[in-house]
């Protein structure tokens, strides 16, 4: 069963980029692309939940609706895309 977990993605001056989440205490991720650290995030929070469920710590979360908004995250050579204005 999916759950939803909001995540804080900052952008690391060494280029770097680091997730944490207020949601699930103890979550900490780092990768080299926003993709890579989420899908860290993600193996990261199973973990956590794995051992919270050996304690026995209940946890709940928000349940996800008939519909709901979700970012999608692309990486593209924008210079290639004239047409297309992005703000870095």
């Amino acid at each position: 069963m999916e759950r939803i977990i909001q995540l804080h993605i900052e952008k690391l001056p060494e280029g770097f980029f680091l997730v944490t989440s207020d949601d699930v205490k103890g979550l900490v991720a780092q990768g080299k692309t926003i993709s890579e650290t989420v899908e860290i995030a993600r193996d990261v929070a199973q973990k956590i939940f794995e051992a919270k469920n050996e304690l026995t710590q209940k946890i709940s979360f928000q349940a996800i609706g008939k519909e709901f908004d979700l970012p999608l995250i692309v990486e593209m050579k924008w210079e290639n895309y004239p047409a297309f204005h992005t703000e870095r």
